[in-house]
C-alpha cells in the first residue's frame, strides 16, 4: 500500500475565492488528503469543517493531517451527492462555503492495487470506495456491447468507441478481462496505430470513461452541486475545480442556471415565472493554474476553477 500522497491544486485561488470568514461552516465535499481543508481551517479561526470522501484511505490520511483541528472537524465516509442528508445528521442546515476538487487523486492513480492507471498492471477495479459497487471489470465483462460503446463514447469522448467495444466483446468471449494491462492491449489493438495521438496514451479516454461510469461521477456532481448551492447562506461561496470537459460543462451550466433571472417572453408586460438569480458568478472564465504551479504539479495542468456567491 503506498503512503497517501496528493497535492491540492490552486490552493491560493481556493482560499481567495472562498473569502474565508471566522466562526463559519465550510464543506469540503472531496476531502482527499485534506489539503484544501487544512487551508480552510488554518485561515478561518473558529470555523467548522465537514469533510466528505468515498475513499477510506483518504479519510484516514486527512484525519491524521488535520489532527490539530479535530475539535472543529467532522469527517464523513460517503459520496458528496448525499450531502444534504449528511449535513442534516450533523444538525447543519446552511453553509458559508464549499469546495469540490473533482476527479481522481494522485494517490489513487499511484496505488497499483486500485486499478485506475493504465501504466501499471493491476486488477481492473477503479472504485473510489473499495467497500461497495461494481468494478471496471464488472462493466467490461458484463455490459452489452452497445452499452460499453455508449460509455466509452460519452464519458471518454473517444472517436474509436465502437471499435474498442467490439474488440472488448470479442476478447471477453474467450476469457474474462480482469487486469489493466490486458484491457490496454485490447484498446491498442482496436485503435489503428497510425491514428494514435502523440499527446496522450491510446487507453486514456477509455480508462477515464470506465472510471466515471464505475463511480457515477457525473450524476454525483450534479446532485452534490445542487444540494450544496441550495445550502449556501446569502454571501456564501462555492468553488469547484474540474479536470475534464464533461465535468466543467456541468459546472458551468448549473452555475449559469442558478445565476439566471426571469425567463418570461419579452412581450409579457410583467414577470410571471417569478424566477430570480440565486447566485452571482465570480469567474466569467474558468481560472487556471499558474505555470509555476504546473511545473511543480502536472495534475494542475488541466484544472479549471469556477466560483459563485449566493445572493
Amino acid at each position: 500500500m503506498t503512503a497517501f500522497r496528493h497535492l491540492s491544486v490552486m490552493p491560493e485561488e481556493v482560499v481567495r475565492f472562498l473569502a474565508l470568514k471566522n466562526n463559519a461552516v465550510y464543506l469540503d465535499g472531496t476531502l482527499g488528503g485534506g489539503g484544501h481543508a487544512a487551508l480552510i481551517l488554518e485561515n478561518s479561526p473558529g470555523s467548522r469543517l465537514i469533510g466528505v470522501d468515498r475513499d477510506q484511505e483518504a479519510l484516514s490520511a486527512a484525519r491524521e493531517r488535520l489532527a490539530a483541528h479535530a475539535e472543529r472537524l467532522n469527517l464523513i465516509h460517503g459520496d458528496f451527492a448525499g450531502v444534504a442528508g449528511q449535513l442534516n445528521t450533523l444538525g447543519i442546515s446552511a453553509l458559508d462555503g464549499f469546495i469540490f476538487d473533482l476527479g481522481v487523486s494522485s494517490h489513487q492513480l499511484d496505488s497499483k492495487e486500485r486499478g485506475f492507471s493504465f501504466q501499471q498492471n493491476a486488477p481492473l477495479d477503479m472504485r473510489m470506495d473499495f467497500s461497495s459497487g461494481e468494478t471496471a471489470a464488472d462493466l467490461v465483462n458484463d455490459l452489452p456491447e452497445a452499452a460499453l460503446e455508449r460509455i466509452i463514447s460519452e464519458y471518454g469522448e473517444e472517436r474509436w468507441a465502437k471499435r474498442i467495444a467490439s474488440f472488448i466483446a470479442r476478447e471477453r468471449s474467450e476469457s474474462p478481462i480482469t487486469t489493466t494491462f490486458r484491457l490496454v492491449d485490447i484498446i491498442k489493438g482496436a485503435v489503428p496505430k497510425a491514428k494514435w495521438d502523440e499527446r496522450i496514451h491510446p487507453a486514456t479516454r477509455t480508462f477515464q470513461a470506465l472510471r466515471i461510469a464505475v463511480n457515477h461521477e457525473l450524476e454525483s456532481l450534479e446532485r452534490g452541486m445542487r444540494a450544496a448551492l441550495d445550502l449556501l447562506k446569502p454571501g456564501g461561496r462555492g468553488v469547484i475545480i474540474s479536470f475534464h470537459s464533461l465535468e466543467d460543462r456541468i459546472v458551468k451550466h448549473i452555475f449559469r442556471e442558478y445565476a439566471e433571472g426571469c425567463t418570461c417572453p419579452r412581450q409579457l408586460p410583467v414577470c410571471v415565472c417569478l424566477k430570480v438569480p440565486r447566485v452571482k458568478i465570480l469567474t466569467g472564465r474558468p481560472v487556471t493554474a499558474t505555470q509555476q504551479e504546473i511545473d511543480s504539479n502536472q495534475r494542475a495542468r488541466s484544472a479549471k476553477l469556477r466560483a459563485v456567491e449566493k445572493l
